[in-house]
């Protein structure tokens, strides 16, 4: 008798889902126009849900397709704004006298790492389209002179130190989402 108790609560549970999903869009449970309503086979019950089920996780895989490359349209713009504030920073420490040799040629190697990580990503974002785990928009969005501030004077106003410490923090940033995307796509492979 247990069993037959479960499956009758099962099966109200079902015809509940059902009568809210009828509400929103599916097709209703009342059928041909007749006056009263008809309880429907589980068999239909079943197919009911599993058609919202398939709609639910539609929505979801679009979203999480859209979170991918927006991460990585994220990590490609904060690379390319770094591109001239970078290079600026280099010639600032190759002029200053106060700085020795090391400081300039670590803002040279800080500037050409942030360019080659660049490509790295844009390769990484490459064979993603070309697997179809992201669109090509990504592509024809990160290119550098779109990404790019139009008024570059304000970097040349940043103290040295400023620019130092907000490098630090999107470097950091950077490094967390591209591990994050990696774990969101290659999950088997150390997340």
């Amino acid at each position: 008798m247990p069993g037959n108790i479960r499956s009758v609560s099962v099966a109200w549970a079902v015809l509940v889902l059902c009568s809210r999903l009828s509400s929103t869009g599916a097709a209703p449970i009342c059928t041909n126009g007749q006056a009263g309503c008809h309880v429907l086979s589980l068999a239909n019950l079943f197919d009911r849900v599993i058609q919202h089920s398939a709609r639910m996780h539609g929505i979801s895989n679009d979203l999480h397709s859209k979170f991918r490359e927006e991460l990585t349209e994220v990590i490609l713009k904060l690379l390319v704004a770094w591109r001239d504030p970078l290079w600026h920073f280099h010639q600032s420490m190759a002029h200053h006298h106060d700085f020795n040799n090391f400081s300039s040629n670590k803002a040279l190697e800080m500037s050409d790492m942030v360019h080659e990580l660049r490509k790295g990503v844009e390769r990484v974002a490459e064979k993603m389209q070309m697997l179809g785990i992201i669109s090509n928009s990504v592509s024809s969005q990160a290119s550098p002179e779109a990404l790019l501030p139009s008024d570059s004077a304000e970097w040349r106003l940043m103290k040295d130190y400023d620019l130092l410490y907000c490098f630090r923090r999107d470097s950091n940033k950077v490094q967390n989402y591209l591990k994050i995307l990696k774990c969101r796509i290659v999950p088997e492979h150390g997340c």
